[in-house]
């Protein structure tokens, strides 16, 4: 069967007139970079596992994503990185949270899987079990970027007006030119019919008291199962991870015979606005088909099956 592909650089308020022209072409070629990338493991017919990673890899050493590179400030102004992989064809996941000198976390995440016998490590565990797997660490500084900066400063002046507590920030109150739940994702099916799916994320700006939010959660950011779907999950985690985002639309599928379309848009634009939650996923399933449904102005997004053109979009009517 041929293969297909999907990737997503975060969800948000996203439109053209927020954006320099030079700055969304540099977004797109990245995204169209990401997909060559996952598409030329699966080309040497490479196992969508491998896809999802490479994919993925390349938004986190872009600086334009919330994610490695690009991440977000904590409200200390660190970093603080968080990721998941799972293998469809096993049910295998791993996932790390909290981590400050990984260069590439979807990587250590996948190293939990195959190489530990746990599931999630965080912090300071997880960056010891990196040097034990040879995993590229970083000074802290890679990862500091003058954009990011300045919206942890433009997000601190809001709050010390009173006008928003933390933890209630929409991406809409801030006046920035990228104003969107930031996390960067992939999901695959291989031409032997496997899933896969990875998730990495630098959090919301301004985090503190080390919060985590649905990226690294199996079941909440990231899920995959040959028998439904792949799922990667952006946006405003607190709210994917009360509602299940990533397993839900597997289980409409698995238990009431949905299909993927259907199921993906039940919980994007029905469960998760019933809560009041903001964002967007990308899916595929065991027969290649794809879909990315997303309740925002925007999401940075991009697809290819086999065989057809390579497709990348930011805004909602792209």
């Amino acid at each position: 069967m041929n293969f297909s592909l999907a990737i997503h650089g975060g969800a948000g308020t996203l439109r053209p007139e927020d954006f320099p022209e030079a700055l969304a072409r540099e977004a797109r070629a990245h995204l169209h970079a990401a997909l060559s990338a996952g598409a030329e493991v699966l080309k040497q017919d490479g196992s969508s596992l491998l896809a999802v990673e490479a994919a993925v890899k390349v938004l986190e050493d872009s600086p334009h994503f919330n994610a490695g590179h690009g991440a977000v400030f904590t409200h200390e102004a660190t970093i603080e990185l968080d990721a998941s992989i799972m293998d469809g064809a096993t049910l295998a996941a791993g996932a790390i949270a909290g981590v400050q000198h990984v260069k590439n976390p979807i990587t250590l995440a996948r190293e939990v899987m195959l190489r530990s016998q746990h599931v999630f490590l965080v912090g300071a565990g997880a960056e010891a079990f990196a040097k034990t797997c040879g995993v590229e660490m970083v000074e802290a500084s890679y990862f500091h970027t003058e954009r990011r900066l300045r919206e942890l400063r433009a997000v601190q002046a809001l709050e010390a007006s009173g006008a928003k507590r933390f933890g209630t920030l929409e991406a809409s109150d801030l006046k920035l030119p990228d104003k969107k739940f930031g996390t960067v994702g992939a999901v695959a099916c291989d031409r032997a019919g496997h899933l896969a799916a990875a998730t990495s994320t630098g959090g919301l700006t301004n985090k503190r008291w080390g919060r985590v939010g649905d990226c690294p959660i199996i079941g909440a950011g990231t899920y995959a199962d040959d028998a439904t779907c792949a799922v990667s999950a952006t946006g405003h985690g607190e709210y994917f991870i009360r509602a299940c985002v990533a397993s839900d639309i597997a289980a409409r599928m698995r238990y009431a015979g949905v299909g993927l379309e259907a199921a993906a848009h039940a919980v994007v634009n029905g469960t998760l606005v019933q809560l009041g939650g903001k964002g967007g996923i990308i899916a595929v399933d065991a027969k290649g088909n794809i879909t990315l449904p997303f309740n925002t102005n925007g999401m940075y997004r991009g697809a290819l099956r086999e065989g057809e053109a390579a497709f990348v979009s930011i805004y909602r009517d792209d």
